[in-house]
């Protein structure tokens, strides 16, 4: 089994040596740096860093003295965690199905460094599903009257389970500003569109009447500013004038699936830094 290590992600103003401070920190500890990678912003002058690396010591200790040294030594934001880490992600979804089962399949298969902790859906369709898979399944019906109570039953469940992750699988409701404060962690969407081209609804319609000849999916942070939260993840697949709306469909929920997931384990990972809502991946 691999020894446990610990993964930093750290931000902040550029300044002479800082990849030298970071990693001789590391080294004067007697621990050992796995990966690390760096990168520059030359525009904002903004250092951004995503070091692993095997401690030498006791790890929860190593961990907490690190963070203390980012932040008062260097001046950098820093995210500290240990590859040991399990969150439990909470998965919103509607009746659009996909994305739902492709997610669960890969949670199963060990693929994502975190767990599963509960299916909510402003539908019944999905219940038998979720339960044939062994997961405990919420309806919150939604409706514009009750938006309100529905997010605070939402936010309640979530906090039951316990989870440091929401996760959108083609969840057909945009979550209220409220509910996006309230939840205290990051919620990622899967849009089906190359955003920003096609935000909003029926974007491969949209699509089709323009004519595009290529249809994309994107992965992003939902924001209380709908279809605009930091990317994450996109992909690409070409498209012609033979192909009906459905086959643009079919193709775009191939996309969903891979970009959908592809950008959970990125943020499960721990290889994402979000800075003036743009991401910096570490892939």
């Amino acid at each position: 089994m691999k020894a446990p290590t610990i993964i930093a992600l750290l931000y902040g103003p550029d300044q002479p040596g800082l990849v030298s401070r970071v990693s001789s920190w590391i080294f004067l500890r007697g621990s050992n740096i796995h990966h690390a990678d760096q990168h520059k912003d030359l525009e904002a002058n903004i250092f951004f860093q995503r070091v692993e690396w095997a401690p030498s010591g006791q790890i929860e200790e190593e961990a907490a003295a690190f963070k203390k040294f980012a932040n008062e030594e260097l001046g950098m934001e820093v995210k500290v965690a240990l590859s040991t880490d399990r969150p439990k992600v909470a998965l919103f979804v509607s009746k659009t199905e996909h994305c739902f089962h492709d997610a669960i399949l890969r949670f199963r298969a060990g693929e994502m460094a975190g767990e599963l902790g509960c299916i909510i859906s402003n539908h019944e369709i999905l219940r038998g599903d979720t339960e044939s898979y062994g997961l405990p399944y919420y309806c919150v019906p939604t409706s514009k009257e009750t938006k309100a109570a529905a997010e605070t039953e939402q936010l309640r469940i979530i906090r039951e389970h316990g989870c440091e992750l929401v996760v959108m699988a083609r969840y057909m409701q945009v979550l209220s500003d409220d509910f996006l404060k309230e939840v205290a962690c990051p919620v990622i969407n899967i849009h089906h569109s190359f955003l920003p081209a096609f935000a909003g609804g029926k974007p491969y319609h949209q699509a089709h009447s323009r004519g595009v000849k290529l249809i994309g999916a994107t992965a992003h942070y939902a924001t209380a500013d709908l279809d605009e939260g930091p990317i994450i993840h996109q992909d690409v697949t070409r498209i012609n004038h033979r192909n009906a709306i459905q086959d643009l469909i079919r193709k775009g929920r191939d996309l969903e699936k891979t970009v959908f997931a592809h950008a959970i384990r990125l943020h499960l990972d721990n290889r994402i830094l979000i800075y003036n809502n743009k991401t910096v991946v570490f892939d």
